[in-house]
């Protein structure tokens, strides 16, 4: 949905979504350290209001947030006051709703306080990059719900558009053509992956590829681009499940930080 506006300089993104499980299977993955890292990315939350949640993406970069409804297993709040460069903070709700058959319904809206729309295009980049999480999210409450999880990540830009980096990534990382569906192994000088094709979304600004993994361990891979800007950004991430979780995860993220460093010149 676009991004709305009201009278009182309210500026907002929300976005709806189904995924299986309980209120409280839910709660655990969207509200907990545990959790988030499990689908979003390395996470670590002070379970209270007051409390401070840290989203780490990699490289250093640190986003940090403070807990401002704390409703288990319902409502979860958290304003992020360093997330764009002189930016407003940044509010964010969570709101989980049961419906039949152990599903829940998640709402998530972004608000802004403001009068002016520096920040309008970034808070509508929501809309596109959160849909991929969503996915993740999805399997890992259907298939690894309460899991040990661990995830490895790798990326790097590329001076071209997006169909001039998806052409040189797709084909190298050996997902060029496929389907849904359809069985994915990684070709010879790439670091091994297998399993299946589980969903296909490309747009003009963004690609995501997901595979439900077999090997190196039970999983799920995402391979896209998005372009946050002028830049195209090009990434692996793998979100690995059960016990040989972390060694595994340790083991595979160099390997993909390695190969990415040289696609990327």
């Amino acid at each position: 949905m676009p991004l709305k506006k009201d009278d009182e300089g309210r500026r907002w993104v929300e976005m709806e979504f189904l995924v299986p499980g309980t209120p409280e299977q839910v709660w655990q993955a969207i509200a907990t350290g545990s959790g988030m890292s499990a689908w979003f990315t390395p996470t670590t939350v002070e379970e209270h209001v007051g409390g401070t949640i840290e989203f780490d993406f990699g490289d250093g970069a640190v986003s940090s947030a403070v807990v401002t409804e704390w409703q288990p297993p319902k409502r979860l709040g958290y304003e992020e006051r360093d997330w764009s460069g002189d930016a407003p903070p940044l509010a964010t709700e969570v709101v989980v709703t049961s419906v039949s058959g152990d599903r829940c319904v998640v709402r998530m809206v972004h608000s802004l306080f403001t009068d002016r729309d520096d920040w309008d295009d970034e808070m509508e980049g929501f809309e596109t990059g959160w849909p991929g999480f969503f996915d993740v999210l999805r399997i890992y409450l259907r298939d690894f719900p309460g899991q040990p999880a661990a995830a490895a990540f790798a990326a790097t830009g590329h001076p071209g558009d997006m169909v001039q980096a998806w052409a040189e990534l797709s084909p190298a990382v050996g997902i060029a053509g496929l389907d849904v569906g359809r069985r994915y192994e990684t070709p010879p000088g790439v670091p091994h992956l297998a399993g299946t094709v589980e969903k296909v979304h490309h747009t003009e600004d963004f690609r995501n590829v997901m595979v439900r993994l077999e090997s190196p361990a039970p999983g799920i891979a995402l391979v896209g681009g998005c372009r946050p800007g002028d830049r195209v950004r090009l990434s692996v991430g793998l979100y690995l499940y059960g016990d040989a979780a972390a060694d595994t995860a340790a083991a595979e993220a160099p390997k993909w930080r390695s190969w990415m460093a040289q696609l990327g010149g």
